[in-house]
């Protein structure tokens, strides 16, 4: 298992496509910010250059016809980079870093909707994240048909994900739910279809109780 010596504070963002995540991330940003509280932003698949070329490979589709542990494997190593080069040595920093995904976005849909079992999943986290587990995590929530309205308000085509059926977006859904039942301790679910200025207050007022960031 790989050890973190942590000292700042870890938070990933998790949902369905166009719950409103990028929006989240981008207000607690700001409000940490205010307080002269040193952010680092990321995302998975991504946040390096070798970690961006594997979010190419993935987003575009071609891994996904080699299969769920094809595309599972792939995270992993993204995943492991991104942890060594970036979320780590800001959280030894005592930075806060906010991760638009990370492993529970695995876990739902190379896990729970790709058909991976969930052992291989979970002895691919210990041995890829071990110790630097998210303090904090919010799930944005939105019903799918909304959150893929917004996705085709948006410039662009549509990626591997954002391009399936209903029917695999609404197993997203119910997946991140049974996620949020599982991690009860770390998980917080947000209504994606309230304002943007609605869901940052809530969260902040998360952050809040669960460490006193608003009062500092």
């Amino acid at each position: 298992m790989t050890a973190v010596a942590k000292k700042g504070f870890f938070i990933t963002l998790e949902g369905g496509e166009g719950a409103g995540k990028s929006t989240l991330a981008r207000g607690l940003q700001q409000k940490f910010e205010e307080k002269n509280i040193t952010v680092v932003m990321t995302r998975e698949p991504g946040g390096t250059p070798k970690g961006e070329e594997i979010r190419k490979v993935l987003l575009s589709g071609a891994a996904s016809k080699m299969g769920s542990m094809t595309e599972a494997l792939l995270f992993a190593a993204a995943r492991d980079e991104h942890l060594k080069e970036i979320i780590r040595p800001a959280l030894e920093e005592d930075k806060v870093v906010i991760c638009d995904r990370f492993a529970d976005s695995t876990r739902v849909y190379q896990g729970y909707v790709g058909g991976v079992e969930r052992q291989m999943i979970e002895r691919m986290d210990k041995l890829i994240v071990g110790d630097t587990q998210p303090d904090l995590t919010f799930i944005v929530d939105i019903a799918p048909e909304k959150g893929l309205a917004r996705v085709k308000l948006r410039a662009g085509r549509t990626d591997r994900f954002e391009s399936e059926e209903i029917g695999f977006h609404r197993k997203i859904r119910a997946a991140f739910f049974d996620i949020a039942s599982r991690f009860p301790e770390r998980c917080i679910i947000l209504d994606g279809e309230q304002t943007p200025d609605a869901m940052l207050e809530k969260a902040w007022n998360a952050l809040a109780e669960h460490r006193g960031f608003a009062k500092e």
